[in-house]
């Protein structure tokens, strides 16, 4: 029975290899499906887009968004951060704030392009209720500020199930309700699994086959061909590197 599990064992770590060789294997980010194109250049003279990234607490860019945001870049899009909270719940608001900032050096995006607020309504916190419709009336200043036409956030799981999260994708599902005439195209990061989430680069293969199979509605899988760009910007977050 010994080689059986050694066998198991030399094929689990062979299929990570090659799924880690897949990850890899690409010069720059890439997305599967390729064809149509996720968010392709917009049509006029001005092609290429102002996305908004609506985050909860700062770290979540670099968390969960990092692989969409160097993406994103590599296309040439401008890339605006609007982070809900400072991240206040253990009193470490400004040294996360100012981490946020950090992180933002390293994955590229302007100082001037990122907002961090401090309202007294969305604190952090697993039991603040935050109000949905506060939430899309913030992101609406910050649509018209930065001429925003496309907006990137949390599904209604919000990835780890914090309800911050959660509140931050229906106060934008109720900004997109109350903008029905405006412009504005929105994506969310689909939450997966404990399992598939902490399988490394073995997901890719489950990733790319649901993209292809998907028929409800458009799914991309980004592949980060640059994980150690993720890392310096999570690294910037030192404050969050704890059990």
């Amino acid at each position: 029975m010994a080689w059986i599990w050694m066998v198991l064992a030399a094929g689990a770590v062979l299929l990570w290899a090659i799924s880690l060789g897949r990850v890899l294997s690409s010069a720059a980010p890439s997305c599967v499906p390729s064809s149509p194109q996720f968010m392709p250049p917009l049509s006029g003279d001005r092609r290429s887009r102002n996305v908004l990234l609506v985050v909860a607490h700062p770290d979540d860019e670099s968390m969960f968004f990092a692989p969409t945001i160097l993406f994103l870049k590599s296309k040439g899009h401008s890339i605006h951060i609007l982070c809900m909270s400072r991240g206040n719940a253990d009193g470490l608001g400004d040294t996360r704030k100012e981490e946020l900032y950090h992180a933002c050096v390293s994955l590229k995006i302007p100082h001037e392009q990122v907002k961090v607020l401090d309202h007294p309504k969305l604190q952090d916190g697993f039991h603040e209720k935050w109000d949905h419709g506060l939430v899309a009336e913030l992101t609406m200043e910050h649509v018209q500020l930065w001429a925003i036409d496309t907006i990137v956030t949390f599904d209604s799981y919000g990835v780890s199930g914090h309800p911050n999260h959660k509140d931050v994708h229906h106060g934008i599902c109720k900004f997109l309700h109350t903008n029905r005439q405006g412009n504005v195209e929105a994506w969310e990061l689909a939450s997966l699994s404990i399992l598939r989430k902490y399988s490394g680069p073995i997901d890719i293969w489950l990733s790319s086959l649901t993209s292809f199979a998907w028929t409800k509605q458009p799914i991309y899988t980004l592949v980060n061909s640059s994980p150690s760009r993720s890392y310096e910007a999570m690294a910037a977050h030192r404050s969050q590197w704890v059990w």
